[in-house]
């Protein structure tokens, strides 16, 4: 994977705080094991203080935001735990669902080696849920997290009989092009891959109060394995 120059991701900047438009495959912090890159590290090579606010799954694109600072640090982590920081999701779905707002409240525990489960036993987790499109076979959803326990979206669509694409975690499986376009042909010899190589899971919206206490709101476009994958799924419905 070719490392993305990190003033590229930029989609929002002021004194305080960076909000960066993160691509897939790139973690948000030091994974477990070894030194691989990832977005803190790419940031302190231009920003000696900036902290990550909070972080998102590797496979999960989209708007991450970063304190420049110790104080708005401070700050926007206080607006994290208060649950007062508005985020909202777009994931494409298996299945066609017709949601016109849901609120899903299922309790989740974080379980070994990075995976988490529905547990009565668990943590409280909330998501908001509705439809905004439908296709033949998939569903593309905006969800907006109230808790943010770990793979929370993931978990809450899986039990709405709605697993993520591409999610084979929590259900989801993968999508070929093959399974919606008739005369699709793979050449011979080669094995069709899957469309989008991985959960298809982004973060389109980030919005909190600045240092001055004026809100900040900030839109993460597609990225291009996510948005080809929406076009596609119009195109043959």
């Amino acid at each position: 994977m070719k490392l993305p120059a990190f003033h590229d991701l930029i989609i929002f900047e002021n004194e305080d705080y960076l909000v960066i438009n993160k691509p897939p495959f790139l973690a948000t912090l030091d994974e477990r094991v070894g030194g691989a890159p990832n977005i803190l590290r790419l940031a302190r090579q231009h920003y000696d203080d900036i902290q990550a606010a909070h972080r998102i799954d590797k496979e999960t694109s989209g708007a991450l935001a970063l304190a420049k600072n110790p104080a708005a640090y401070r700050h926007l982590a206080m607006q994290f735990e208060d649950r007062k920081v508005k985020k909202v999701y777009h994931a494409v779905s298996w299945g066609v669902h017709h949601i016109e707002g849901l609120r899903v409240e299922r309790n989740i525990e974080t379980t070994t080696k990075g995976k988490a489960r529905l547990a009565f036993s668990g943590k409280p987790a909330e998501t908001l849920v509705r439809t905004l499109e439908t296709f033949s076979r998939h569903t593309l959803f905006e969800c907006m997290p109230v808790t943010g326990r770990m793979h929370q979206i993931r978990l809450h669509l899986m039990y709405l009989q709605a697993p993520i694409v591409g999610d084979t975690m929590y259900g989801g499986e993968d999508f070929y092009l093959s399974s919606i376009k008739r005369k699709f042909n793979v050449k011979q010899g080669d094995e069709e891959q899957p469309f989008i190589k991985r959960f298809a899971l982004h973060a389109r919206q980030l919005t909190f109060a600045g240092l001055d206490g004026e809100p900040i709101s900030v839109e993460a476009e597609y990225p291009k394995d996510f948005r080809v994958l929406v076009e596609t799924l119009r195109q043959y419905s």
